[in-house]
């Protein structure tokens, strides 16, 4: 392979004047052999402009994640697909690792994306010799080869790095060797500070990270081996950064190296005390180690992590990652007595002077609230912002160490009492003190002593802030408001002045997260006070007009669900303004889709989504407003066929949900012309959104039979789906949604004359019955569709299977279908399921002509029947009994829940005493069922059962009443029959006959009367 024409290919790449042909060259030559060793060699190569070098490493990268996996061809194929030649992987694994070493960082970044996907699927089978080649770079003398090699090991830990633990012994076989090297190492480099060293440091610890951090392979770690690297662990987070970092520019010291060891350092402690060292919080296999770590390093690590925070309490430099991370440690540490000893003589300081600061409004809030309102909303709103990290984990501090240590609360509400009551304490202070009160709200109303105070507390330092001259204390004073909704009010012009002044806030603020704040609080005070609920209702028009003009401006996504619930509090005063809300959601619903940033910005596609979902909402809360359905039908029109146009197939399943609430009621003819369009949609790439079509395609059947049927095309179109699932891999669960359509069909048109599709429906099934089928589900499902057929004509299904013939299936299909009923009569579970069967086995019982099959399964068919009946009285029973308990567990604000902990106590062993303690509650005791054979499964039926039947409905079929009427008919009709049926029941069964005899005449009686 000519390098110099690649290269000139490359080159070509880069001008936007030769690129077409210049892709065009490269797409003609990369199937050679030997061209993919070619561009490694042009990658490595020094002598080849830097631009040229980059183009080909993508180029590779690009190669390699496509054709290096040995690749088969699909049934339909008969060529082969390329996959790269074995010689020329051979040669880039014989190379990568040296060119990882060799190249500068830009290009190493492509090289180490290649060499994944190599040790992905060729490591250990075809290469454990990468290995050997790490090994002898890493041992090597020469520095230089340190930093690409670990690149290279680290590239094989992350392969491995979230399989489970048997499966990563060709990994664990292979840190035997490396992990004894890289500890040395990092031991040799510890004590040099130059950026070469820390970067080679931070890769260390990056590797180890990811060969702890979901499993700890305590076979290669043993407590020596621990010991060894806590102590480095310890040493990195102990020593200082470099002073000359100080000069640069704050924002971007978290990158600097020195940090990311710290950072690393910090995830793999917090990581080891969380998810290993945690005693009462692991599971068996680490228990040993989680009592060792404890015991040996937890204090020795708090105390370096102690330092840190009180370096950041005396305004020393720490990023928000180290810092957020040493606060995560520390509330881990809370709950054990060891670490909550060292800690508790500075828990008071922390809180104060650390914790508190971080949850005071800062000037770089302050900054960006002036600067940029909307980016100021999307970050406090955003918990994973870097600059949220601090402020998030010192929230969880407080309120672990509030609950569960009983000095920390009452220190801490004396502290923000004293800062709301000074009058000459910076407003900002008093931010931080509501900030706090508002965190721990849900511990406060728990504690009597505290929620009695509360209502005083809101109404002397909160509603008078909610008028403050100062923007961020009226946001702040709602959302301690929203904190303490759920709070008993005494006094309700306390609570009139609140919601008073939130509406106020929402309404007249000129200041956007202002706004926000109070849209978010009113919808809380709204959901939780009834009395609340009533101010607001002659306003409601204004609010909503607000709250819509609020997401418009901010496309904050907490608001659509704020929307959401109060169109569902007030439904009956939102019906005057369903119609002009749908209509600006939708046009938000647009102007997001159609916005320039929509593709790159996740935020945008949950805001849309929000949209959808709050569009749905109205349309199910305006189901019994006909006529406001109907003007809401076009702008949801609009809407969808936004969707489909795109098409943006991550909102299908919302759309379908819109066309399946204007469809519950009346389907028009616009609503017709959508199923033609979804069949279009469906036929191209919507296999995987049948499911969710499935509502809306029930109503089509089930809400306008008639008009379904007056066009052939619709149940076509239906037919045309469901086949098509049925017939292509679309997975079980589609497959097993399509069956019941085609049950639902068969149910909905009884009577109504589609013998014509009853051979298609049938053949469909039966089709697939015999492929290979995984479910219990989906085969009875299946059948399910021929019984239906059977019961809407029995000769017509009969006569179908007689003329059904299946290749590689010699036996007549009949026989087949019966054989696998009787024995699948057990899997029908829920009430439908076995009612269909039941119905279905009467009419099988009856059948004028029987064929021969019949004959061999007669004693089955009864004895099946009363298995049947036996799962529906369990069920109905259980419908009676297992009614949801809406006293139990509700909690009541009387009650003083204590979750203290004394101090020479861990958080798990006071658990287990306390529940020690506490009286068994319901269903402690081992409630022996009289028939413990019988699940919950059966309690409410099978998912698919939601989609009704007219078997389902009040005057539907009766299936005691049918079965006694079948069985009595034969056994007058042909006594004969009668006796093969019924001779091998046993006394039980004879006895179980009785009593469905009693119960169908109790049910003919019931329904006589209900006539009269």
């Amino acid at each position: 392979m000519d390098p110099n024409r690649i290269i000139q290919a490359l080159k070509g790449t880069i001008d936007p004047r030769l690129r077409v042909a210049a892709e065009n060259e490269l797409n003609q030559s990369y199937k050679i052999i030997n061209f993919a060793p070619t561009l490694l060699q042009i990658i490595v190569s020094e002598q080849v402009e830097f631009p040229v070098r980059q183009a080909a490493a993508i180029y590779l990268k690009n190669m390699v994640s496509q054709y290096w996996q040995d690749r088969e061809p699909s049934p339909r194929e008969v060529v082969f697909p390329f996959n790269i030649h074995e010689n020329d992987r051979q040669q880039i694994r014989d190379h990568i690792v040296e060119g990882i070493i060799r190249c500068p960082e830009s290009i190493r970044a492509q090289l180490t994306m290649c060499l994944r996907a190599v040790i992905k699927h060729d490591f250990p089978g075809r290469w454990t010799a990468v290995v050997d080649k790490i090994g002898m770079y890493l041992q090597s003398q020469s520095s230089g080869s340190w930093y690409g090699s670990l690149l290279a090991l680290y590239q094989l830990v992350k392969t491995y790095e979230y399989r489970k633990a048997d499966e990563r012994e060709p990994l664990l076989a292979a840190m035997q060797i490396f992990l004894p090297r890289i500890q040395q190492l990092i031991s040799q480099l510890l004590a040099d500070s130059t950026i070469f060293s820390v970067l080679i440091q931070k890769q260390i610890l990056k590797i180890f990270h990811a060969l702890v951090q979901y499993s700890l392979p305590l076979q290669l770690i043993n407590n020596s081996v621990m010991t060894q690297w806590m102590e480095i662990l310890r040493a990195v987070m102990d020593r200082d950064v470099p002073a000359e970092t100080l000069e640069v520019d704050e924002d971007d010291r978290p990158e600097l190296a020195w940090w990311k060891c710290k950072k690393w350092a910090l995830s793999i402690i917090t990581r080891m005390f969380e998810r290993y060292g945690s005693p009462g919080n692991v599971t068996k296999e680490y228990q040993e180690f989680a009592a060792f770590f404890l015991k040996t390093y937890a204090v020795g690590i708090q105390q370096v992590l102690l330092k840190v925070v009180d370096q950041h309490r005396q305004k020393q430099y720490v990023t928000p990652r180290v810092l957020q991370q040493c606060i995560n440690y520390l509330n881990q540490g809370v709950s054990h007595s060891l670490t909550w000893k060292q800690m508790k003589p500075h828990m008071q300081t922390i809180c104060q002077e650390v914790v508190f600061p971080l949850m005071c409004y800062k000037e770089e809030d302050e900054k960006l609230w002036q600067e940029d309102p909307y980016e100021y909303i999307r970050m406090k709103f955003n918990l994973y912002d870097d600059h949220a990290l601090p402020a998030a984990a010192a929230q969880s501090l407080l309120c672990r160490a509030a609950r569960t240590r009983k000095e920390v609360l009452p220190q801490m509400m004396e502290f923000c009492h004293q800062t709301l009551t000074d009058p000459s304490a910076d407003p900002r202070r008093k931010d931080g003190a509501l900030h706090c009160i508002g965190t721990l709200a849900e511990l406060l109303l728990k504690k009597r002593v505290y929620r009695e105070q509360m209502e005083l507390m809101l109404q002397n330092y909160v509603c008078p802030l909610l008028n403050s001259p100062l923007g961020y204390l009226r946001a702040r004073s709602c959302w301690v408001l929203h904190c303490f909704s759920p709070l008993r009010f005494h006094d309700d012009l306390v609570l009139r002045n609140a919601v008073e002044l939130v509406k106020q806030d929402l309404i007249d603020d000129k200041e956007m997260p202002v706004k926000v704040e109070a849209a978010i609080a009113m919808q809380a005070l709204v959901s939780n006070q009834e009395q609340a609920k009533l101010y607001i209702r002659p306003y409601i028009g204004l609010v909503m007009q607000e709250l819509l003009h609020v997401v418009k401006e901010t496309e904050n996504d907490d608001l659509t669900n704020v929307i959401q619930k109060m169109i569902c509090e007030y439904n009956q005063e939102v019906a005057t303004i369903a119609v002009e809300m749908t209509q600006n959601l939708a046009e938000i619903f647009t102007r997001v889709l159609q916005s320039e940033e929509y593709e790159e910005n996740e935020d945008k596609t949950v805001m849309a989504l929000g949209i959808l979902s709050t569009i749905d909402t109205i349309l199910t809360v305006m189901e019994d407003h006909k006529e406001i359905t109907q003007q809401l039908e076009g702008i949801c029109l609009q809407v969808i066929g936004l969707v489909l146009q795109k098409p943006i197939i991550e909102f299908y399943e919302e759309i379908l949900s819109l066309a399946f609430g204007l469809t519950c009621q009346t389907i028009s003819p616009q609503m017709w012309q959508l199923l033609g369009v979804l069949y279009q949609v469906f036929q191209h790439d919507c296999f995987d959104y049948f499911t969710d079509m499935m509502p809306l395609l029930h109503n089509y059947v089930t809400v306008d039979t008639d008009m379904l049927l007056s066009n052939p095309k619709h149940l076509e179109v239906i037919y045309s789906m469901c086949r098509k699932v049925l017939t292509i891999d679309a997975g079980e669960d589609a497959e097993c949604h399509a069956a019941k359509l085609l049950e639902v069909i068969i149910l909905q048109c009884r009577g109504r004359g589609i013998d014509q599709c009853i051979p298609l429906f049938v053949e469909a099934v039966l089709e697939r019955l015999m492929r290979d089928v995984k479910s219990n589900e989906l085969r009875t499902m299946c059948l399910q569709v021929a019984i239906a057929a059977l019961y809407y004509n029995p000769a017509l299904l009969i006569h179908t299977l007689d003329n059904m013939h299946f290749q590689h299936n010699p036996q007549p299909i009949t026989a087949h279908f019966i054989n696998q009923w009787m024995n699948d009569t057990e899997f029908f579970l829920g009430l439908h399921d076995r009612k269909m069967c039941i119905i279905g086995l009467s009419v099988l019982m009856e059948l004028p002509r029987r064929p021969p099959v019949l004959e061999g399964v007669a004693a089955q068919i009864v004895p099946s029947i009363l298995l049947l009946f036996l799962g529906l009285k369990h069920l109905y029973s259980s419908r009676l009994v297992h009614k949801p308990n809406l006293v139990a567990g509700a909690g009541s604000q009387d009650e003083d829940q204590n979750e203290e902990i004394p101090s020479d106590e861990d958080e798990n062993t006071h658990a287990m005493q306390q529940q020690s303690c506490a009286p068994p509650g319901p269903g402690s005791e081992d409630d022996d069922d009289e028939d413990e054979s019988w699940d919950d499964e059966g309690f409410e039926g099978t998912p698919l059962e939601e989609y009704s039947t007219p078997l389902d409905y009040d005057n539907g079929e009766d299936e005691y009443r049918f079965f006694t009427s079948a069985l009595l008919r034969v056994q007058n009709t042909d006594a004969c029959w009668y006796q093969s049926l019924t001779a091998a029941l046993s006394d039980d069964q004879k006895k179980q006959l009785q009593e469905i005899y009693s119960i169908s005449q109790q049910r003919r009686s019931a329904a006589a009367k209900g006539q009269c």
